[in-house]
Parts: structure tokens; C-alpha cells; sequence
């Protein structure tokens, strides 16, 4: 039994922590104060200079690996999440094979391409922004993820249901994703934080447009057409490259739902999509998209008065070749194996498909790979669902839930022992470079063009459906410089589309068209 000669002594010790921790308590707020109003800095602390743009090898060149600053933004963005993904967390995948249909080895040498030849797939559809249990019937982006089992590695497709993306830099991703997620003290998704944000990112004014469109809500996975998004690069057996965007069309059509339309099905089933995919594949009622894409030679890119490599932008006017047709036919027999172990990363490309020099897109090469070896283990290649059909011969090794079958003592390469070697014909394409490093934003930003030619080209119908949508949330800012920011954005896109919506949140519509004629393309 303890003394009690010993409280007086533990009631002191508990005096002593209460005034240290005062102590530390006030020198913490002491030092917060001294910082206010303060600088955005990375996680060791030193300031941070441009939050807007990402190291890239002059202005037409790739991103950099020095830049710490994205890097850490993105380290830290991926691992936000245990074990849920932290985008496209709301998903359903299927089975399925792709089969060729035309000749491409003047543009490609990939043997996935090859006339005539079918390869298995795994498709994953997603909604992007929701949690794994959210409704089906959220207006979001859908995400249309295509893994190749081809017979030289896998290729992994990843895109989405609309052809433009939000940003156009990897360093706004998190940033982006954030704004839209529920907020941290309410865990609610408000209008007020994501319009904040794009209030100030006028790129995004093309993604939005199409976003509360109708198309913002597909009727089902079946009805939904897919896009690559970003540009990538085709290169043939003489090493020539071009620059390629893909887009899967849906031989269903498609179909979307209004905003009404959305809430009688929400109110009866919020997995319809789900149920939709899974019971016409069981029906035998296989699901078809066409594999199309759009081709630019090199010397192109600087024709077009915006920058072609830009994920804001499509291609407008460029005519699309058809490739193959993809057919879904099988349902997985374990959605969690399958499914959510599947695992998806725009840096997974073969032999004859390489990515380009889209700053959205080289941020994607490192964040998507590295976040699903983080959610599933360094070792998420090696699960069945991800496995190349072809043999693996690689040094990397150990890490947990290894289930690979390296054998001897060579783990190191160049070796004379091995018998494993590099094979230069399948090294990358070169790409002339020019100009320092550098941290700015591309030159031609075109921010509002496309998203007013997209406005002008939807019926009425569809205008008046836009206009409704989109008040619906915009008519929930509070923030007046935010709503008139987000107001001249529409309005420098298209004057009847700045006005519709100005009306519809009853707006001044002389302060927006003031700001409107302030802004640059």
C-alpha cells in the first residue's frame, strides 16, 4: 500500500505541470501573435515564394523534381486518408476486354495497338470529391479509370467523364480538394470555401460551366462518355512522338440528369449507378465505349492561341480517330480485392505511349502512384488485381505484404552475374528543352474563351438548366468580392451567360460587368 506521505509531493508535481504548461501555453500564443499576419511556409518552416506555380525547365518544359515545395504538398495531400482514397473514394469497377479495330503503328508502336488484337481491362468508375458512401446522384465530376493488362505492362488510363479538368498546375491540387471536401470544423461541404477558391482560379471558369450543366450528374456509368483529360504522347517505331488526347465514346449514348431527376432517384436508391452497371453486366447487356483519339504533331502546339497542353482547354475543331472498342462483361467477384485494391497511376504507361509536358499532369505522375503506395502498401503491384500479366523483373524488393518470388543474390544491377540488362529501344523520347527554371504561369492562359463557346453551344433547355444549377449553389455565397469575382468570370465567357446568372442570383449587373471589362484573357 502506498504512503500517504507521498500526496504532497504528487500534488506538487501536478502544480509544477499545470504552471509549465501556462507557461508554454502563453509562449505558444506569444509566438503566434508575433507571426500574424502570416506567411504561408512549408512544413519545416522557411517561407514559401509561389504557391501558384510549379518549377518547370522554361516555359514550355516539364516540372522539376527540386521543387520541395510540391512535392511536400503532394507527400502530404496523399496521406491525408486512412485507407479511404482521398479523391474518387465512391466507386464501381467491372471486367471487360478491348479489341482493335485500326491500324496505328504510324503513330504508336505499342503493342496493345496492335490490328486485330484484344487485351483485358479493369475499369473503375468513381464520383471524385464524396466519400465512399455518398450518393451516386452528386453533382461531380465521374471518374473513368482504365487499367491495360497488356502483354509489355500495364497501361493505366485515367481520366474522367468531362474533357477538362479545374487546374492547370499540380501545386493547386491539394488546395482545390480541400476547398471542396467538407469543411474541418463543420465537416460540410459549403459554397462559400470551394467558390472562395475558384473565385481566384480563373482557369477554372470552362470546368465549372460544364460541371453544373447537366452532364455534371450522369445518368449512370453506361451513359457516360470518358476523357483522358490531359495530353499524352504517342511514339512510333522510328522514335517520332505526337501529342494524343483520348476519348472514350459511349456506344449507349450519352444521358444525363437534371437536377430534379437526381433527387427522386436520391430519394430511393443511392448506389442506382452501381445497380445500373452491375445488373446489365449480369443481363449479358455488355456495356461498349469506342476508343477515339485526337492527334497533334509536335510543330502544332504553337499554332493554337492558347497552350495546347493546357488541362482547361480541349482540342476544338481537331478531328478524332478511332482506335477500338472497349466491352465490360464481367462483375467482380470481390468488390474489396477488385475494386478498392485496385489501383490506378498515370505514370503506369508502355512502350509507345509516353505522358507530356502538362503541368497537371507531371504532378499526377508522382501523386497518384505515390498515394496508392501509401493506401494499399508499397507492394500494391503485386495483388492480383494490379499484377501484370507479363513477368516482372525488378529490384525493388521486401517493404510489407511482399508476396513476390525474388529468388538469389543478385539485387543490383549492372551485373555480370545476373543476366538481366537495360534494352536502350525502349528508352524515352528526347524533348528539346530551352530557357532557365523558373516559377511563373503559362503565357497563354485563354481562361474564359472555351467555357463561353461551350455556353453558346448547349440548347436552351440546357442554358436554362445551367443557369438553375449553378445559382443554386452560387446564390450561397455570402462573401460579396467572391460572388462578383465568380459573376464577371460568366460574364467575360459570354455576356447573355454572365447576365443570366447575375439575374438569377440577383446581382448588380453593372459592378459585374465593370469587373468583367477589367479582366484579361
Amino acid at each position: 500500500m502506498r504512503s500517504n506521505s507521498s500526496l504532497p509531493h504528487a500534488a506538487s508535481s501536478r502544480s509544477l505541470n499545470v504552471i509549465t504548461a501556462a507557461l508554454l501555453l502563453s509562449v505558444s500564443a506569444a509566438a503566434s501573435a508575433a507571426l500574424a499576419p502570416s506567411t504561408l511556409t512549408r512544413d519545416n518552416g522557411a517561407p514559401v515564394g509561389d504557391n501558384q506555380n510549379s518549377q518547370t525547365a522554361g516555359p514550355t518544359g516539364p516540372t522539376l523534381l527540386q521543387d520541395a515545395h510540391l512535392l511536400q504538398k503532394l507527400q502530404r495531400f496523399d496521406r491525408e486518408r486512412v485507407p479511404e482514397r482521398v479523391v474518387h473514394a465512391r466507386g464501381t469497377g467491372a471486367h471487360g476486354v478491348f479489341t482493335v479495330s485500326d491500324d496505328i503503328s504510324d503513330l504508336s508502336r505499342a503493342k496493345v495497338f496492335t490490328m486485330g488484337s484484344q487485351t483485358p481491362v479493369f475499369v473503375r468508375f468513381s464520383a471524385v470529391i464524396h466519400g465512399s458512401h455518398s450518393p451516386e446522384t452528386l453533382r461531380d465530376p465521374r471518374g473513368f479509370a482504365t487499367k491495360f493488362y497488356t502483354t509489355e505492362g500495364n497501361w493505366d488510363l485515367v481520366g474522367n467523364n468531362l474533357p477538362v479538368f479545374f487546374i492547370r498546375d499540380a501545386m493547386k491540387f491539394p488546395d482545390m480538394v480541400h476547398s471542396l471536401k467538407p469543411a474541418p470544423d463543420t465537416n460540410l461541404q459549403d459554397p462559400n470555401r470551394f467558390f472562395d477558391f475558384f473565385s481566384q482560379t480563373p482557369e477554372a471558369t470552362h470546368m465549372l460551366t460544364r460541371l453544373y450543366t447537366d452532364y455534371g450528374i450522369p445518368k449512370n456509368y453506361r451513359t457516360m462518355d470518358g476523357n483522358g483529360v490531359h495530353a499524352y504522347k504517342f511514339i512510333n517505331a522510328a522514335g517520332q512522338y505526337s501529342y494524343v488526347k483520348f476519348h472514350w465514346k459511349s456506344q449507349q449514348g450519352e444521358h444525363n440528369l437534371t437536377g430534379a431527376q437526381a433527387a427522386k432517384i436520391q430519394s430511393t436508391d443511392f448506389n442506382h449507378a452501381t445497380r445500373d452497371l452491375i445488373s446489365a453486366i449480369n443481363k449479358g447487356d455488355f456495356p461498349k465505349w469506342d476508343l477515339f483519339v485526337q492527334v497533334l504533331k509536335p510543330e502544332q502546339l504553337a499554332s493554337f492561341d492558347f497552350d495546347a497542353l493546357d488541362a482547361t482547354k480541349i482540342w476544338p475543331g481537331l478531328p478524332e480517330r478511332k482506335i477500338g472498342t472497349m466491352t465490360l462483361n464481367r462483375n467482380p467477384g470481390n468488390i474489396f480485392q477488385e475494386t478498392e485494391q485496385s489501383a490506378f497511376a498515370p505514370s503506369n504507361v508502355v512502350p509507345g505511349i509516353e505522358t507530356s509536358e502538362d503541368r497537371l499532369l507531371q504532378g499526377r505522375l508522382f501523386s497518384y502512384a505515390d498515394t496508392q503506395s501509401y493506401r494499399i502498401g508499397a507492394n500494391a503491384l503485386q495483388l492480383p488485381i494490379n499484377r501484370p500479366r507479363n513477368q516482372v523483373v525488378s529490384n525493388n524488393q521486401d517493404g510489407s505484404m511482399n508476396a513476390g518470388m525474388r529468388t538469389g543474390s543478385i539485387n543490383y544491377e549492372p551485373s555480370r552475374l545476373s543476366g538481366v540488362s537495360q534494352d536502350e529501344a525502349f528508352k524515352s523520347s528526347a524533348l528539346p528543352l530551352v530557357g532557365s527554371t523558373q516559377q511563373a504561369r503559362i503565357t497563354k492562359t485563354l481562361n474564359f474563351r472555351q467555357a463561353g463557346e461551350y455556353y453558346r453551344s448547349l440548347t436552351a433547355t440546357e442554358k436554362k438548366n445551367l443557369i438553375s444549377n449553378l445559382a443554386g449553389d452560387l446564390g450561397q455565397v455570402t462573401h460579396q468580392d467572391t460572388l462578383y469575382a465568380m459573376l464577371s468570370f460568366f460574364q467575360k465567357a459570354d455576356p447573355e451567360y454572365g447576365r443570366s446568372i447575375s439575374a438569377a442570383v440577383s446581382a448588380d449587373p453593372i459592378r459585374v460587368a465593370r469587373e468583367a471589362a477589367a479582366l484579361r484573357e
